[in-house]
C-alpha cells in the first residue's frame, strides 16, 4: 500500500489548488450553462481517457459517437468512447446519493468500461492457463513491462483500499492520487484498469469537492504526455509487483506529478469560467427579446424573488398569457426557475445567477 508524507512541494500545490477551488466557487453561472460546459467536459474526459490506452479516434470522432443513435453498431473504438461516458454519468449519479467508495462500486464501473467486450473481460481477473504469465507487455519487443500480484491477492488488496478511502484523515488530494494508484498497480481486471483507475480517482475529487462541479478535464492533462503519466506511475521501480511497487519507496514521484496536474487542471478551470461568467451574461442577454429584458429588469428593480404571472400581470396591466410566455424565454436562459406543483407552474424565481449578477444586469439594461 502507498504511503504518503507530504513535503513543501505538495503542501504549495494543495494550498494553489485549494485557492483555484475557492475562487472557482464565487462564480455563479446559470444552470443551463453549466449542464452545457458538464456535457462537454464529460465528452472531453471519453476522449482523453481513451486516447492514453491507444484509442485512435481524433476528438471530433469521439464525440460523433457520443451523440449517435444509441442502438446503431459500434465499432471498438467508439464503443470504448461511448462506454467512458456512460461511466461517467453513471458516477454522477452515485454522487448525488453521496455514496460511498466500495469495491461494488469499483466492479460496476469496470463493467461499463468494458460494455460490449467478451465477458471474460469484465469483473475480478481469475486464474490464467499453466505456464502462461498475465502481465502487462510491450507491443513492439513483446516483453513484459509490468507483472501485477496474483488474482488471488487482489481482493484482499481491494478490501485495504476500501478500508483506507473510508477511514483516512488524509487530504482529499491525497486520497485520489492514491486510488489512481493503487487501482493501476493492482490491476484487478483483464482490461479497463486505467480506465477505471481515472475514473474512482476523479469520484474521490467529486466527493470531496474537488471536482470542480464536472467541469474541465483532468484526463486533458494526463493524456497530453502518456510517457510522464506512465513514468510517474511507475517510478522507475521493477516491473513485479512484488518486487517494489507493492510499496514504493519513492511515492513523492507520482504525488508529486498527480498534483502538479491538479494544479494545472484546476487554474484552467477558474481562469476559464471566470473569462466566460462575463461572456456568459450578455450572451444570455441577448438572446432575450425586449419585451423579455423590460420584465427580467421589472422583477428585479421590485425585487420579485418570487412570483406567480398572475400577480405581475396585474401589476404590469399585461395579460397572464403574455407574462407566462416572457417567463418561459427568461426560464430556457437561466434568469427564471419555475415551481412546479404537480405538473404545473405555480410560480417562477429568480435564479441564483440572476440574483447574483443584479447589478450587473440592472446597469446593462438601464
Amino acid at each position: 500500500m502507498i504511503k504518503v508524507t507530504l513535503t513543501n512541494e505538495m503542501l504549495k500545490r494543495i494550498s494553489a489548488i485549494d485557492e483555484n477551488r475557492f475562487s472557482f466557487n464565487t462564480i455563479k453561472l446559470p444552470a443551463a450553462a453549466q449542464n452545457r460546459l458538464r456535457k462537454n467536459s464529460r465528452k472531453k474526459s471519453s476522449y482523453a481517457s481513451n486516447k492514453i490506452e491507444g484509442n485512435p479516434l481524433t476528438e471530433q470522432q469521439a464525440n460523433d459517437a457520443i451523440e449517435s443513435d444509441p442502438h446503431r453498431h459500434f465499432l471498438k473504438p467508439e464503443q470504448e468512447i461511448r462506454n467512458y461516458f456512460l461511466a461517467l454519468k453513471l458516477l454522477d449519479e452515485k454522487l448525488k446519493h453521496k455514496e460511498q467508495f466500495s469495491r461494488e462500486m469499483i466492479l460496476d464501473v469496470q463493467a461499463i468500461v468494458e460494455k460490449g467486450a467478451l465477458k471474460e473481460k469484465t469483473g475480478l481477473r481469475g486464474p490464467t492457463p499453466p505456464g502462461v504469465l498475465f502481465a502487462v507487455y510491450d507491443s513492439e519487443s513483446g516483453i513484459p513491462e509490468y507483472i501485477p500480484p496474483e488474482y488471488k491477492d487482489i481482493p484482499e488488496l481491494l478490501d485495504e483500499l476500501v478500508t483506507y478511502v473510508n477511514t483516512t484523515d488524509d487530504h482529499p488530494l491525497i486520497i485520489a492520487a492514491i486510488v489512481h494508484y493503487q487501482l493501476v498497480t493492482i490491476h484487478p481486471f483483464e482490461d479497463g484498469n486505467g480506465r477505471t483507475a481515472r475514473l474512482m480517482s476523479g469520484y474521490i475529487l467529486d466527493y470531496y469537492g474537488y471536482g470542480f462541479q464536472g467541469i474541465g478535464s483532468l484526463e486533458e492533462y494526463f493524456a497530453y504526455d502518456p510517457e510522464e503519466y506512465y513514468a510517474s506511475l511507475q517510478m522507475g521501480l521493477p516491473a513485479l509487483y512484488y518486487s517494489g511497487r507493492n510499496d514504493p519507496p519513492h511515492p513523492e514521484i507520482w504525488i508529486h506529478y498527480f498534483l502538479r496536474m491538479m494544479e494545472l487542471y484546476s487554474g484552467k478551470v477558474y481562469s476559464l469560467t471566470k473569462a466566460s461568467e462575463g461572456d456568459l451574461l450578455s450572451g444570455s442577454l441577448s438572446h432575450l427579446s425586449l419585451k423579455e429584458k423590460e420584465l427580467l429588469k421589472f422583477l428585479l428593480q421590485k425585487r420579485l424573488y418570487e412570483f406567480a404571472p398572475i400577480e405581475v400581470s396585474r401589476m404590469t396591466g399585461v395579460t397572464n398569457r403574455t407574462i407566462i410566455k416572457r417567463c418561459a424565454g427568461l426560464t430556457s436562459n437561466g434568469f427564471l426557475i419555475p415551481n412546479i406543483v404537480k405538473t404545473r407552474i405555480r410560480t417562477y424565481q429568480l435564479s441564483d445567477f440572476s440574483k447574483e449578477n443584479e447589478k450587473r444586469i440592472l446597469k446593462i439594461l438601464s
